[in-house]
């Protein structure tokens, strides 16, 4: 028997702002498991902060098999074993995420040298130049269009 403090699969949905399919599917791989009355689902406070590692796991780029490795843990050893794998698993990401952050700031500093080498190329066409007499296949920063590579 369910009481108040259960809520439904579209409540669910909304509270976490994922699609029926993403619930139906994390309770395929068993990462949730909702009661069930005929063919509606229902979910425990349990069942919700699950869901709230679940997502957090999501927005910190842990694979599903990472987070459900994680969660089962606790059902087989207990918080302390729990917690020690949590620390591995952080300590892992934290690696990947600062290696995409050094390619995200490497490829902005060459959009902006691109763009800017793009700025001083327009600066020097003639005004109401439409660059026609260039070469159509070049490209800013190609070397093609007389700046350097």
């Amino acid at each position: 028997m369910r009481d108040e403090s259960y809520i439904s699969f579209k409540q669910m949905c909304e509270q976490f702002g994922v699609t029926p399919r993403t619930l139906r599917y994390y309770e395929y791989i068993e990462l949730l498991s909702p009661l069930r009355e005929g063919r509606a689902r229902w979910y425990s406070p349990r069942e919700i902060a699950r869901m709230k590692l679940i997502m957090r796991g999501r927005r910190f780029g842990f694979s599903l098999e990472e987070i459900r490795q994680w969660l089962l843990m606790y059902q087989q050893n207990g918080t302390r074993a729990q917690y020690q794998v949590w620390i591995e698993f952080a300590t892992k990401q934290l690696d990947v995420l600062a290696a995409q952050r050094d390619d995200i700031d490497a490829a902005i500093a060459d959009l902006r040298k691109l763009r800017d080498e793009t700025v001083a190329l327009v600066a020097k066409l003639p005004p109401g130049s439409n660059g026609a007499d260039s070469d159509p296949d070049s490209a800013p920063g190609d070397g093609r269009d007389g700046t350097a590579n």
